[in-house]
């Protein structure tokens, strides 16, 4: 008797350190794999910059909070301030919102009430980055949705391109990145691109000696001025953050950026800080070690903050809680 009341006692806990596996859904949702990857392939097809944006929207949505989709919510009445509408996270890609919407759609078609939001996104992001040539790693998958998305906690976890290098490393470490975590995380700028305003200080009035960043390749600088011409009227318009191969996961960007053509003021100072320097250079000449560690950090930032039993939920609409009126 004694046994069966722990027994009893044991189950009917939240299961809050439940572990996060692979075959999560083998039983309960088994065609989730491929709902994903045919939701991803067609999306990316027509719009190629999906792959970048919904790498930016994941690493948004884990490095915040931890990964719980909290970045999706929208605000409301009762909580109108959520994630989604702080001003680092105003200029997320469209796509990237666009393709979680239509795979949950998918999955609730299949498995009603079974996949998490979180989970959407970290799988589709691990297909999107295999699709456009980057390396494959494992997605543990369990996670549940939040039942919290706050504006406010966005700003003390995102880094600014206009952050020191100490101030960068230190919102990594904060959150237990190693600095070479860091740049290898930082190679997602291989894809995608930014838009003018994140740069514009390095190409427009950037002191009283010199209009341009000496910096920046003055070729480079030169394209840029062209591009981004009317970006105060047209806050819009962006460039590639690599201008040599925008559309494929590779090495190029470290390359870029050793060589003057990185975008962002925070590319050229990961490029020269000591810290820094000696991984660039590493995964500038070795493609394989750049996806080894991307994979690796990857794999670490898609657990972090996780929320697993009964600390979440599985939303119906992942723009919103089941509970309409939490906060």
């Amino acid at each position: 008797m004694a046994f069966l009341v722990l027994f009893l006692l044991f189950f009917s806990l939240p299961f809050s350190s439940a572990k996060l596996t692979i075959d999560y859904y083998k039983k309960t949702c088994p065609d989730f794999n491929k709902i994903v990857m045919e939701n991803v392939y067609n999306k990316q097809s027509v719009s190629p910059a999906t792959a970048a944006g919904i790498l930016r929207l994941f690493f948004h949505d884990c490095i915040t909070d931890g990964c719980d989709a909290s970045i999706l919510v929208g605000s409301n009445a009762y909580n109108p301030h959520a994630e989604r509408d702080a001003e680092l996270n105003l200029s997320l890609s469209g796509d990237a919102f666009d393709i979680i919407v239509k795979i949950k759609n998918a999955l609730e078609l299949s498995c009603p009430g079974i996949v998490s939001c979180s989970d959407i996104i970290a799988q589709s992001t691990r297909d999107l980055v295999k699709m456009v040539g980057g390396p494959f790693y494992n997605v543990r998958l369990g996670r549940k949705d939040s039942f919290t998305s706050d504006s406010s906690r966005v700003d003390a976890s995102i880094p600014r391109t206009n952050m020191t290098m100490d101030e960068i490393i230190g919102k990594f470490t904060s959150k237990k990145f190693t600095v070479k975590e860091m740049v290898a995380l930082t190679g997602a700028h291989t894809i995608g691109f930014t838009h003018c305003k994140e740069f514009s200080n390095r190409i427009f009035n950037f002191s009283k000696n010199s209009q341009v960043d000496p910096t920046l390749h003055p070729k480079l600088a030169e394209g840029l001025r062209k591009v981004c011409q009317n970006y105060t009227v047209d806050p819009s318009m962006a460039a590639f953050n690599d201008v040599r191969s925008p559309g494929k996961f590779d090495n190029a960007y470290y390359q870029n950026v050793l060589k003057g053509l990185g975008l962002l003021t925070s590319d050229y100072l990961m490029s020269v800080d000591p810290r820094t320097r000696p991984v660039v250079e590493l995964y500038a000449r070795d493609q394989q070690a750049f996806f080894q560690d991307f994979a690796k950090a990857m794999e670490k930032l898609s657990v972090l903050g996780v929320k697993t039993g009964r600390k979440g939920e599985v939303r119906a609409r992942c723009d919103q809680f089941n509970n309409l009126t939490t906060a």
